[in-house]
């Protein structure tokens, strides 16, 4: 979400670091008006124009946003000035058009390089001593709007307030969001500094039931190499072609239904929109030379170095593939999203997947590597083990929902238990 902004300083000639400049008030309620605005159309050549889909029935956007009040809304407008990031306007959004949404799998893997976990460390270092020496203005700007924005409850009513009582830290919240979505757990544990020993060992799987795409990685990871497959045999003229659209209309058809499973009436949106503006945050912090990273005298040449050496100023380490999962955190978000709105409706849209010259193809081989080297998962090999002569392609079963069990719940849950 910050990248936009951040593209709208860029575009009236200022760093695209103003955005560490504007007073955190403001940058809270343009999450607002970006929310209001709603998820923008992707436009991904040769699929054309598709819009997101955030569950059914629709309309979850305007259900929860604020209520509008002289062009604004009755909670204030931003007034940010994208020619002065110091100013208040007075004026709400005036800037932000079709602003795209990134996915919750955007705010998985770049949490997953440990950024929001080291980051945080320097905000509580800068905040409770003087350890690491920080003699910049707008480093100090960067402390107090990060810390405010990420690291206490949101403003009441904020769209971006998805904590309470009932819910309390926000790790655990995102978390939560991770598991039901996609299955999969952060590959690194909770700091005991900030878990709860109350609510037990992975509190985000609890009272979830059925609700989580646990196989969710399994057909990704076979959508891949089925992917791979149609690469490898691409310009087959003779011979044998293992490449089968049907198969992979297939898959994206599982993957699509799972995730529209977890959307039902507009479940995890407000998550999903909280969770990727807070990574956001700290990818723009991390993918230039920003202040905070001056100031810690980190400078470097790419997001995951500069992640490295903050992570050494604070006695901690980034995931080992931080490289890869910084690159491959956007064009993930992008893929799943058409595969959601149902891009790949019949096999010869799916064969676009990897069919040469095109966009999408050559994004798809970029995932395919990226993917393959963060989680050693070899997805561009053929099966292997006893098997006979002809090595099938494919599985002998083709890809299907995920399993569904009625769960009752009999355990007494306190008062008006039953």
């Amino acid at each position: 979400m910050f990248n936009l902004l951040a593209d709208a300083f860029a575009g009236a000639g200022l760093p695209r670091a103003a955005v560490f400049e504007v007073h955190p008030g403001q940058l809270s309620r343009w999450l607002e008006e970006v929310w209001r605005v709603g998820p923008g159309n992707l436009a991904l050549p040769p699929l054309g124009a598709t819009p997101p889909f955030l569950g059914l029935p629709a309309g979850i956007v305007g259900v929860l946003d604020a209520p509008p009040a002289a062009g604004a809304t009755f909670l204030g407008a931003s007034g940010i000035d994208v020619m002065n990031p110091g100013n208040f306007t007075g004026v709400a959004n005036p800037f932000v058009v079709n602003p795209v949404w990134h996915h919750l799998i955007y705010a998985y893997l770049l949490e997953n390089t440990g950024a929001f976990e080291i980051m945080g460390e320097v905000v509580r270092r800068g905040s409770v001593g003087e350890l690491l020496e920080l003699q910049n203005l707008q480093a100090i700007q960067w402390l107090r709007a990060t810390e405010e924005l990420f690291f206490r409850d949101a403003p009441t009513f904020a769209i971006s307030s998805v904590g309470s009582q009932l819910r309390p830290e926000s790790r655990v919240t995102r978390r939560n969001a991770y598991w039901r979505m996609l299955g999969m757990d952060l590959s690194h544990p909770i700091a005991p500094r900030w878990s709860n020993p109350s609510l037990g060992a992975q509190p985000w799987k609890q009272d979830v039931g059925n609700g989580a795409n646990t196989s969710f990685r399994e057909k990704w990871s076979e959508l891949l190499r089925q992917v791979w497959l149609g690469y490898e045999n691409r310009n087959n003229g003779i011979g044998p072609n293992a490449t089968d659209d049907a198969f992979l209309h297939l898959l994206c058809d599982s993957l699509r239904d799972m995730m529209n499973m977890r959307r039902r009436g507009g479940f995890l949106a407000r998550e999903e929109f909280a969770s990727a503006a807070a990574m956001s945050w700290f990818e723009l912090t991390l993918l230039q030379d920003t202040p905070i990273v001056a100031a810690l005298n980190c400078q470097a040449a790419s997001a995951s170095d500069r992640l490295e050496k903050i992570a050494q100023r604070v006695g901690m380490a980034p995931a080992p593939r931080a490289r890869e999962l910084f690159e491959l955190a956007p064009l993930m978000s992008l893929l799943l999203r058409i595969i959601e709105a149902n891009a790949f409706s019949t096999p010869a849209l799916a064969a676009l997947l990897y069919t040469p010259g095109t966009q999408l193809a050559e994004t798809l081989n970029t995932i395919i590597d990226l993917w393959q080297s963060a989680t050693g998962e070899r997805v561009k090999d053929r099966p292997t083990g006893t098997v006979t002569a002809l090595t099938s392609a494919q599985p002998v079963r083709i890809p299907g929902s995920q399993p569904l069990t009625l769960v009752r719940n009999t355990t007494p849950t306190g008062t008006g238990g039953r």
